[in-house]
């Protein structure tokens, strides 16, 4: 059973132009914030793709366990297929990219009843906006933890903006960093390399090495890594 954290972070939002409301089921755990009150629509979106990755699990076991590139049945619906072509991509298991894959599904659903849509699931965050953003960072008990966010223009909506960390949470990672931030046009891709990067990053010297290799990956627009007292941060992210 996975222990329940309390997501603090969730009061750390001070505007009141949009809607917030929360839908849960089982391990999900997800705050939306739309233009509208859409909690039978998330609701309805969130039960969907529970049942289709569950489904598919009753079907192959293998995919909820590996943590190496999968290669799913002809059969299996697209949001596997996704996953597993993600995860591939960063070389790792395909269930890395679970709570991205659910943020951007229930979002890209809620995008048919409101032009503005943030969908958070465990620090996971699927974004579509008409105005700017601006998303908190938190790095727990880092030098960094208190003065980092990042900006979002509208222009670069819809997307994904993924945290893996080795100190803080419940997610597997075999890392040390305190907070590794990816940031992609895929919410699915964010939330993997995120993983995948957060596992190299073992001690302070790792952060150069880490960010050459996401360099390399197809579809990452940004990153930053938090370490002790080193951050690193390559490609399109505003910071403030």
């Amino acid at each position: 059973m996975i222990e329940y954290k309390e997501r603090f972070y969730r009061s750390w939002i001070r505007d009141e132009e949009l809607v917030n409301f929360e839908v849960k089921e089982k391990e999900s755990d997800l705050f939306i914030r739309t233009l509208l009150p859409l909690q039978e629509e998330a609701k309805r979106a969130l039960l969907e793709v529970r049942r289709k990755i569950e489904d598919y699990i009753k079907v192959d076991p293998y995919f909820a366990r590996t943590l190496t590139p999968y290669h799913p049945l002809p059969t299996a619906p697209s949001i596997i297929k996704e996953m597993a072509r993600m995860a591939r991509r960063v070389k790792v298991g395909p269930m890395a990219g679970v709570a991205g894959a659910i943020a951007e599904w229930v979002g890209r659903h809620l995008l048919k009843f409101s032009s503005e849509v943030i969908v958070e699931n465990g620090g996971d965050i699927y974004l579509a906006s008409s105005c700017p953003r601006v998303v908190k960072v938190f790095s727990g008990d880092s030098p960094f933890r208190k003065v980092l966010s990042i900006k979002i223009p509208p222009e670069k909506t819809p997307v994904g903006i993924c945290t893996s960390s080795g100190k803080i949470g419940h997610s597997l990672s075999f890392g040390n960093a305190d907070a590794v931030v990816v940031i992609s046009s895929s919410t699915i891709l964010a939330d993997v390399a995120a993983t995948a990067l957060g596992n190299k990053i073992k001690k302070e010297e790792d952060v150069e090495k880490g960010i050459k290799w996401i360099k390399s990956i197809r579809g990452i627009k940004g990153v930053m890594v938090i370490i002790g007292k080193t951050m690193g941060v390559w490609g399109d992210i505003e910071l403030v």
